[in-house]
C-alpha cells in the first residue's frame, strides 16, 4: 500500500475544498437553512407532529441526506474528472498507484467533505428546532457509510463523464427527485397503500428511513434492511471501480 500517494491525493483534494469554502461548505449550509425556515418554521407550524415528532425535527434526517447525497456525488465526480479533463490523469496512471490508493485518496476526501457538511447541517438545525438523537453511534455509522457509498458512486460518474454537463445529470435529474420522493419531507406511511409499495422501489427510501431511525427510533423500513442496502450498494460500487481500473475503461477519455 502506497500511503504516501494516498496522503498526497487526499491533502490535495481537501485543500481544493478549503480554497472554495463558500461553494463547498457555506452554500449548502445556507440552502439547508432556508429549507428549515420554509418547511420547518412556516409549514411545520401548521403540520403538527409526524409519528409523535415535531415536523421541524422530522425533516432533519431528510435534509441532511438531501445535501449529503448530492455533495458526495458532486465532490467525488469533480475530483476525478478534473485530472481527466486537464490530462494529468496520466501522471496518476503512470505512478506506482493502484486503484485502492486512488479510491482511498479521492473517495476518502469526498466522503470527509460530505461528513463535515452533514455535521454542520446538524449543528445548524439546532438554531431552528429542538431535537434528540436516540442512537448517536448508529447515526454516525449511517452518515459515514452513506457518504462513502455515494462518493464511490460519484467517482464512477466522474470516470464515466466525457464533459462537465454529464457531471450534473445524475445529481440533478436522478438523485434530487429520488430524495424528494424518498420520504425526505414526509413519512412513507402517509402515502396511499399503492404508492407505499411503489416507494419501496426507491433506494433512497432505505437510506432516509435508516438515518431517521437513528434520530427518533422509528422508520418506514426495517433498520436491518436499510443497513444491508447501504452495504450492498457500497460493495457494488467498489466492484465497479475495480473493474474500471483493471480494464482501463474511460480512464483516458
Amino acid at each position: 500500500m502506497n500511503w504516501h500517494a494516498v496522503r498526497a491525493i487526499y491533502r490535495f483534494e481537501m485543500a481544493r475544498t478549503f480554497r472554495t469554502i463558500g461553494e463547498s461548505i457555506l452554500s449548502p449550509v445556507l440552502t439547508t437553512s432556508l429549507y428549515f425556515v420554509v418547511f420547518g418554521a412556516a409549514i411545520g407550524a401548521r403540520m403538527g407532529e409526524v409519528g409523535g415528532v415535531s415536523y421541524g425535527a422530522f425533516i432533519i434526517p431528510g435534509l441532511i441526506m438531501l445535501s449529503l447525497l448530492n455533495e458526495s456525488i458532486s465532490n467525488a465526480a469533480f475530483g476525478i474528472y478534473m485530472p481527466k479533463w486537464a490530462g494529468t490523469i496520466f501522471e496518476l496512471l503512470s505512478a506506482p498507484v493502484g486503484w485502492v490508493e486512488a479510491v482511498l485518496g479521492y473517495v476518502g476526501a469526498a466522503a470527509s467533505k460530505s461528513v463535515m457538511l452533514g455535521l454542520l447541517i446538524l449543528l445548524t438545525a439546532r438554531f431552528f428546532v429542538d431535537y434528540e438523537i436516540a442512537h448517536p453511534l448508529a447515526m454516525v455509522l449511517f452518515l459515514v457509510l452513506t457518504a462513502v457509498s455515494f462518493s464511490l458512486f460519484g467517482f464512477i460518474i466522474g470516470l464515466w463523464a466525457t464533459d462537465f454537463q454529464k457531471l450534473q445529470i445524475i445529481p440533478l435529474m436522478v438523485m434530487t427527485p429520488l430524495t424528494f420522493l424518498g420520504g425526505a419531507f414526509y413519512s412513507i406511511d402517509m402515502l396511499p397503500p399503492v404508492w407505499q409499495k411503489i416507494a419501496l422501489f426507491n433506494p433512497v427510501v432505505y437510506l432516509i428511513s435508516g438515518f431517521r431511525w437513528s434520530f427518533f427510533g422509528q422508520s418506514d423500513v426495517d433498520v436491518v434492511v436499510s443497513f444491508a442496502a447501504i452495504i450492498g450498494f457500497l460493495l457494488l460500487c467498489l466492484a465497479v471501480v475495480r473493474g474500471i481500473f483493471l480494464t482501463g475503461w474511460r480512464l483516458k477519455a
